[in-house]
């Protein structure tokens, strides 16, 4: 099986970022067991910003056996995200 992984980089300052958590959470609730969800605050994780080169927030990179699958830069809607995971788990 595939390891899959969405990991969310946003700031605690970040208006849009407040609004994309609801949506993760749901998602992380609809996909228990089968993707791994990290929040990464950009502020206190340079490096990680860094590696994924992340210039905006919010940011959601989903990740499919340790390579980038997609990459989503501002708020991005429920049903884009699930349509993206159900392919990556495929």
């Amino acid at each position: 099986m595939s390891k899959v992984v969405l990991i969310d980089f946003s700031a605690e300052w970040c208006g849009p970022c407040k609004m994309q958590d609801p949506i993760i959470d749901e998602l992380g609730e609809k996909f228990k067991g089968q993707v791994e969800f990290k929040k990464i605050d950009v502020d206190a994780n340079m490096d990680m910003s860094s590696k994924y080169a992340i210039h905006a927030v919010p940011t959601l990179i989903l990740e499919k056996d340790g390579t980038v699958f997609k990459k989503y830069v501002g708020v991005t809607r429920s049903s884009v995200l699930e349509a993206d995971i159900r392919s990556a788990l495929e």
